[in-house]
């Protein structure tokens, strides 16, 4: 016999998300595949908050728009996809108000994904498509493993293109974010020392 399996809705997502054995879980939904992300380690945790750290006051400097953490977004035209990046900033040319009181309806100008030890490379770069595929104009897949980040833009006719930028490298904020850089050694420290 076979069984069908669910399609979810983002209204499905929305619900699931705010019951409360669901508190510690972030949900997306991929044309309506529901995929469940535990809570970031340690590591990967400070990650977003170090990010948020220089981005932040560069937009707020400017007035360039919105900075958000694991906020939802989803395409205008699709109730089939929401998408949670750890760390996004939309220009703020391109939010209405007043702000939307569920998930965000269009993809984010910069998304920033950051792989955890669940997450499968293969998935997050489905998801770095996707995101350029719906007007997200660069997606930085932060890759703690390697201390480096792959730069996603879109190439007209040609998917994507990744770049890898490493430790030694910054990444700068292009045409989204004119003149934001971020040196990668302040997102990756040197490691803890024992202080004896």
């Amino acid at each position: 016999m076979v069984i069908q399996q669910q399609l979810y809705s983002i209204d499905d997502v929305w619900d699931l998300a705010h019951r409360p054995e669901n508190d510690t879980v972030r949900f997306e939904l991929l044309n309506g595949e529901l995929f469940r992300r535990p809570p970031l380690n340690l590591e990967c945790g400070q990650l977003p908050v170090r990010i948020v750290r220089y981005l932040h006051p560069f937009v707020e400097e400017w007035d360039l728009g919105v900075c958000t953490i694991a906020s939802g977004y989803h395409p205008p035209d699709d109730r089939y996809t929401v998408l949670a990046p750890n760390v996004a900033f939309t220009c703020k040319t391109r939010l209405s108000r007043p702000l939307p009181e569920k998930y965000v309806p269009l993809m984010p100008d910069l998304a920033v994904e950051i792989m955890s030890p669940n997450d499968r490379l293969r998935q997050i770069r489905r998801k770095a498509a996707l995101y350029l595929q719906q007007g997200t104009q660069l997606v930085w897949i932060v890759l703690p493993a390697e201390e480096g980040v792959d730069v996603c833009r879109a190439v007209a006719g040609e998917g994507i293109n990744i770049e890898f930028v490493g430790r030694d490298g910054t990444l700068k904020g292009e045409a989204v974010l004119p003149g934001f850089e971020l040196p990668l050694k302040n997102l990756f420290p040197l490691p803890y020392q024992n202080q004896s």
